[in-house]
């Protein structure tokens, strides 16, 4: 291999330089100097040199982008200062509001000056420096602990890795904060390379961004077209630099990329006008936002109004109204669930809808279609509600055609052609038929879910065909299942026959809050299925329970009273309990874990993305004597929040409800 020559070094140390000005003018500055192949070129001839003299390789070498081994998984990185999440607001007069706070906390009857910033649509990072050397990355997680991405956030071309040695030696510790995005061209790029080589496509750029940094292959990250923007730095106190605007002028001197649209503004007149000019911005941009952040700008000002909880005083997001769209309603069909509900569901000419291609919008029931006046042909506008879920919001009569044709509701199942009716007090009509196939398909999946059975690798094509075939009438079928009665089925290998009926075996042995949910009774999900376990301790006291004690259950009341009931009358669910037992499904009794008293009488909501599934912290809770609702009402007393905390949180901090994350859930415990 040799000692490498002057002249080789003094060429790699040309190539490092090169490639990381092609890689600045490029993802930065958005101006490419050389081609492709060129570029292609120079990073070839550094792999070529550093394959041949491994000595010479060092951790900011732009090879280090094209990833590493496979992690087996990511482990956690604590945060040396806190990523606070940050209150909303959607009005103006609640900015208004927002601002008199800021004024009242910092007792002054002069302007504010604030930075404006769009609230890109990808996911929150952090970067830290150490002697102007990038040595780890995390995500936000719950914010105060992350998991570590470093190897993937390397692969990502316009993150430096290396800072200016005057930046270096004036902040040998700094924190860079920001977000990871996908552009809508280059994820529109990416979707086709992916169809082309017969692979799913991602659902939107925001996903995108996120499921390609979390990949535990680096060299599939680097595959994927990242940028990371970067919006500020975790300490607020490093020297010269003392507010958001001169930090943001720092950083850009160092090469991050920053939002062109970021700007100064004055007072509350200046920050509306600014939130009203992103608005109409927001669909010209190759990038999704769903808002604009608001920060007051001095950090000596951030310092002095402090924080609640997990959001700071200081800073705010102004979201959009949820995007609308329109578009064309082709037809109605009509979706039957596992309840028996039967829902209309709008057929729509696709359109896009903050990101996302919408296609199908439920209509809920039978008097919304008709509130709504809605006929196939109408021009209609929809909405994802909450950016996420699509909804028609408004027809527009005044397009509406002449051969517009009206809506009849089904008079028999869709699915099975038996009777419906609507229960009196219900918005939807429901197929009685227990025997009805779409209604069997969706109490299978529930029944095989991970609240339920848990039963791994039932999918939906295997459900489908288990029906069609005549090999399952009701889920209790399922522990009745051969080897011989698989094997013939389509894609049912004799070792997937043989693991599937592995996991139904080990099934029969699962908890009695899980066998309760699993039956599929109207009202009942996994909180109410636990509530019933840890009251009558046995499934046989439970189903001998007349209606008026039921009631008397604390979170479950009249109307899920009644569905139980109603549900154990039922001979042919009756039966199915009866082949569960016969299949060797286990039934046991509840077994209570001893209960602290350090949460007595205390309620909870669990809410946002925590570091373990929520069943593990709502067990904690109710092993120290706490309580766990779906819901925040002026009742609880505390929200646990974790990352990507929504609605929930919003409203809990308006009704004045502790918010908590991990630790401080924790410290509760103690």
């Amino acid at each position: 291999m040799g000692k490498p020559s002057e002249k080789i070094i003094a060429e790699l140390k040309k190539l490092r330089a090169e490639i990381n000005r092609h890689n600045r003018l490029y993802y930065v500055e958005d101006s490419p100097a050389v081609s492709d192949a060129d570029y292609d070129a120079l990073f070839d001839r550094l792999l070529e040199i550093e394959k041949q003299f491994p000595g010479l390789v060092t951790p900011d070498s732009p090879s280090r982008r094209v990833g590493f081994a496979p992690a087996k998984r990511f482990e956690p990185l604590a945060h040396r200062l806190p990523m606070l999440s940050l209150q909303k607001v959607t009005t103006v007069e609640e900015f208004t509001e927002f601002d008199r706070r800021v004024h009242d906390g910092l007792e002054t009857e002069d302007e504010i000056q604030y930075i404006t910033e769009p609230k890109l649509d990808g996911l929150a990072v952090e970067l830290v420096y150490e002697d102007g050397l990038f040595v780890r990355g995390s995500t936000r997680g719950d914010g105060t602990t992350g998991e570590n991405i470093t190897p993937n956030l390397k692969t990502i071309r316009n993150i430096p890795l290396r800072l200016s040695d005057d930046a270096a030696r004036r902040y040998p510790l700094l924190e860079v904060r920001g977000e990871v995005i996908m552009r809508r061209s280059a994820f529109e790029r990416l979707n086709r390379r992916l169809e082309a080589a017969d692979q799913s496509p991602l659902a939107n750029p925001r996903n995108g961004a996120a499921g390609s940094l979390r990949q535990l292959d680096p060299s599939v990250t680097a595959s994927r077209p990242l940028i990371f923007y970067a919006y500020g730095i975790s300490a607020t106190d490093l020297s010269e630099l003392d507010s958001q605007s001169k930090t943001t002028e720092f950083l850009r001197g160092e090469h991050f990329l920053i939002s062109e649209l970021i700007k100064s503004a004055r007072g509350t007149t200046g920050v509306q006008k600014i939130f009203e000019q992103l608005q109409q911005q927001r669909a010209d941009l190759d990038y999704e936002i769903d808002g604009m952040v608001v920060k007051v700008d001095s950090f000596v000002h951030q310092q002095l109004l402090g924080q609640i909880s997990r959001a700071p005083r200081w800073a705010v997001a102004w979201k959009f109204a949820a995007e609308q769209a329109q578009t064309v309603v082709e037809d109605i069909l009509f979706s039957v669930g596992r309840t028996g509900a039967i829902t209309p569901v709008a057929k729509l000419k696709p359109v896009g809808v903050s990101g996302v291609t919408v296609s199908n919008a439920s209509l809920h029931n039978e008097d919304e279609l008709r509130e709504l006046g809605l006929r196939i042909g109408d021009t209609v506008i929809v909405q994802r509600a909450g950016d996420v879920i699509p909804e028609v919001v408004e027809v527009l009569l005044e397009h509406r055609p002449k051969n517009a044709r009206e809506v009849s509701f089904p008079d028999t199942c869709p699915s099975c052609g038996g009777r419906i009716v609507r229960p009196e007090g219900e918005a939807a009509y429901r197929c009685l038929n227990s025997a009805c196939p779409a209604q069997l398909e969706g109490r299978l999946f529930h029944f095989a879910s991970k609240g339920g059975f848990d039963i791994v690798g039932l999918g939906d094509k295997l459900a489908r065909q288990l029906i069609s075939e005549g090999l399952v009438k009701d889920p209790s079928d399922l522990f009745y299942l051969t080897i011989e009665q698989l094997h013939p089925l389509d894609l049912m290998a004799e070792k997937k026959a043989a693991n599937l009926l592995a996991e139904i075996k080990r099934s029969r042995a699962t908890e009695l809050p899980k066998i309760i949910y699993a039956l599929g009774i109207i009202g009942v999900g996994e909180a109410a299925a636990r509530l019933l376990a840890e009251h009558f301790g046995s499934f046989e006291a439970m189903i001998a329970a007349d209606r008026e004690v039921l009631e008397q259950i604390d979170g479950i009341g009249p109307v899920i009273a009644a569905d139980i009931c109603d549900f154990f009358e039922n001979e042919g669910n009756r039966q199915m309990v009866g082949k569960l037992r016969r299949g060797g499904v286990l039934f046991p009794a509840f077994e209570r874990a001893a209960t602290a008293e350090s949460l007595s009488g205390k309620t909870f909501v669990i809410t946002g993305t925590l570091s373990k599934p929520r069943n593990h912290f709502r067990n904690l809770i109710e092993q120290n004597g706490g309580k766990v609702s779906g819901s925040v009402s002026s009742r609880t007393d505390y929200i646990l929040a974790g990352a990507e905390a929504g609605s929930k949180l919003d409203k809990a901090i308006k009704l004045g409800v502790t918010a908590v994350n991990e630790d401080e859930f924790l410290r509760l415990l103690e």
